[in-house]
């Protein structure tokens, strides 16, 4: 694996670790009135991370397939055309974000399903077997919005990577992903009062943002695609 695709892979995971199921949640936990269990937030963060690396290894295997049939079916159409599509593709991701941002908007205010979710978490009394099946639904309902998650397992596929190399980039990507939580809980344990006006923020500040984090990411997506793209066309040819 080469440093630049260590560093992409890095950089992804710390965007999708500041998600609904992999920092909002455990910050909701680390919250919860009362004695931290510090046993519920590694069930939570343990299932996360090993729910998200089967599925990165299932789509891995069927990236693998799947860009060979891409690069087949693209190996005809000329380089200036196909610098041209990727233009068009990334301003039209740019224009979703701002079309998903204006839908978290609208919904700005609203009771929803935000309020039910930290009820559920912060209950205080979920077993292991409860605290499993809520990582695994908060998981299933983001794995297809966390853009930046399928840009990794993409780039992983792509990365000409044996099956040994591929597996530990899967898991320190998982890793990564769950790593502030992690550093948020060791902190907690160690300086409590000095680190619950910063959980407070930082509830506070997802509570707020997370329907906006996902147009945003895919804002940020875009933008790096018409960049690239512009580049290509200006330099390349």
């Amino acid at each position: 694996m080469t440093p630049a695709l260590a560093l992409m892979l890095a950089g992804l995971g710390l965007i999708d670790s500041t998600s609904f199921g992999t920092l909002l949640i455990p910050v909701w936990l680390l919250l919860t009135p009362g004695r931290l269990r510090p046993g519920r937030i590694a069930v939570y963060l343990t299932t996360v991370a090993v729910f998200y690396f089967g599925v990165g290894v299932l789509l891995t295997l069927g990236a693998d397939a799947a860009l060979v049939a891409v690069r087949e079916a693209l190996a005809g159409i000329p380089s200036l055309h196909l610098k041209g599509g990727q233009l068009v593709l990334g301003l039209a991701i740019v224009a979703l974000s701002y079309w998903l941002e204006a839908g978290a908007r609208r919904q700005e205010g609203k009771p929803g399903k935000v309020q039910r979710w930290r009820a559920r978490a912060m209950s205080g009394s979920g077993s292991a077997g409860a605290l499993m099946s809520l990582a695994v639904v908060a998981a299933l309902l983001e794995v297809a919005t966390m853009l930046p998650y399928l840009a990794a397992v993409g780039l992983i596929a792509g990365g000409d990577l044996s099956w040994p190399v591929a597996g530990v980039a899967l898991a320190g990507y998982c890793l990564v992903m769950t790593l502030p939580a992690i550093v948020l809980t060791v902190a907690r344990l160690t300086a409590h009062r000095a680190v619950e006006p910063l959980l407070q923020r930082i509830n506070d500040w997802l509570t707020r943002n997370i329907a906006r984090l996902l147009g945003w990411t895919v804002g940020g997506i875009g933008i790096a695609m018409t960049l690239n793209a512009v580049a290509r066309l200006l330099f390349e040819g």
